[in-house]
């Protein structure tokens, strides 16, 4: 008999999180949430502890204390500092992979190598730790060669990418990266990457350490600007499914890429137990994994959580039991879209906060659009912007036309001072 009255702990603070607990809470056998940190909105569906998510420390001894049943990880760093590997060692259940398995997302010098080993496609690369090896591996390729160039550690608010039409623009990258602010996050490497060409998508799997299920294709949007222009961001939007990623091509991801990380993950030593979404490029001559990260990604998540039938508890025990061949994962039909609303300048250094947003509990009523608080606080029952994004706003629909009507109503309905949102997103096909 499966347990009810359950105390259930999500770790993150952003529009993720608050998908994930929304889900979550959901669950007829949930009797209490918690969001560590949390911000806003997450404090209206549950009570938010004023712990980062990075002290890995404190959760273990919030979680003993409050009798917490079961632990979701929404962001990467707890990951790669060893959260779940704490939390099992005091016999606290808490989804997620361990901190050697989530190399796969900390360590993008480990990833490639990985699909080297394993023959799991991935464009050619070369890494380095320094920047004049680096610059005389540049000086051996054509002067118009179209690389990549990416931080090996975690980078920030989807930092840490470049993509470059020359090997000038990369060796400034690669300079930057191991010279400039970016070289305490880097891990001291750097990953130099032949530059793949198509549309990208996301695909999501579970995994219970020995196989993996589908769960969702999605696209996302990185750019700050409309057409895909300006500067990465950590996302400005996401939907799906698709149209253009059939089962085919779902069933043949499946085989290549994501059975055999889980599989080759496991006998490497390194059992893979979570979420795992493989970002791939779809070339002219098949799929190739750009990257894997190690949780549900934002604003991916929010499209996900909004078409999820299935009861987000009982598919997350199915995967800590290792019995995932039985659960049942259930979809809605349709299609979902989420669009992220940022504050002015961002992704810059210099982006405006504390300025107050209208429109936030009139579409809180709304049935058709569920908004989700990214960067929000609560100052003199005012919401006031508190990061460079701000909310994220979900909707499903018969199809992805009426998904993007929906949410863009809703978009529309919310304002504040230079508030900046990509309006095609859904549109395009990269």
């Amino acid at each position: 008999m499966k347990a009810t009255n359950l105390k259930v702990l999500v770790l993150g603070y952003g529009a993720r999180e608050h998908a994930l607990a929304w889900k979550l809470a959901q669950s007829p056998r949930v009797s209490q949430m918690f969001v560590a940190p949390g911000n806003a909105g997450t404090a209206e569906i549950a009570s938010n502890v004023p712990i980062s998510d990075e002290n890995v420390p404190a959760l273990v001894a919030f979680a003993r204390r409050e009798r917490i049943d079961l632990t979701v990880v929404g962001t990467n760093d707890p990951l790669a500092l060893g959260v779940v590997d704490a939390f099992t060692a005091e016999g606290l259940a808490i989804f997620g992979p361990s901190q050697a398995a989530a190399q796969l997302e900390a360590s993008k010098a480990f990833a490639k190598a990985f699909m080297v080993r394993h023959d799991i496609p991935t464009p050619a690369f070369q890494t380095f730790s320094d920047f004049a090896e680096a610059s005389a591996f540049l000086d051996t390729l054509p002067e118009n060669k179209k690389l990549v160039v990416k931080l090996s550690g975690l980078g920030k608010m989807g930092m840490g990418v470049s993509v470059c039409d020359t090997r000038e623009e990369a060796r400034e990258a690669a300079r930057f990266y191991l010279q400039g602010d970016f070289f305490e996050h880097s891990g001291e490497k750097i990953v130099i990457e032949e530059r793949a060409f198509g549309p990208e998508v996301s695909v999501f799997a579970l995994s219970d350490g020995t196989d993996a299920r589908f769960l969702m294709a999605v696209r996302d949007h990185k750019r700050i600007y409309d057409g895909d222009d300006g500067p990465n961001t950590g996302g400005m939007g996401a939907y799906g499914p698709p149209p253009d990623v059939d089962l085919a091509m779902v069933d043949r991801v499946m085989q290549t890429v994501i059975r055999p990380t889980i599989h080759a993950m496991a006998a490497d030593g390194r059992p893979y137990v979570g979420v795992l979404y493989a970002g791939l490029m779809l070339t002219a001559h098949g799929e190739v994994v750009l990257e894997f990260n190690c949780r549900f990604s934002n604003p991916e998540a929010l499209v996900i959580m909004s078409l999820l039938e299935s009861d987000l508890v009982d598919l997350i025990e199915a995967c800590l039991d290792g019995r995932l061949a039985q659960a049942d994962i259930r979809m809605r039909p349709g299609a979902a879209a989420a669009v992220v609303i940022a504050s002015p300048e961002y992704p810059s250094d210099h982006v405006v906060l504390g300025l107050p947003i209208r429109g936030i509990r009139r579409l809180a009523c709304s049935q058709t659009v569920n908004l989700f608080h990214h960067g929000t606080k609560l100052v003199d029952d005012e919401y006031v912007t508190a990061r460079g994004r701000v909310l994220a706003l979900a909707a499903v629909g018969d199809d992805l036309s009426h998904a993007l009507e929906r949410v863009y109503n809703g978009v529309r309905k919310i304002s504040f001072e230079g508030a900046q949102y990509r309006t095609d997103i859904g549109l395009l096909v990269r």
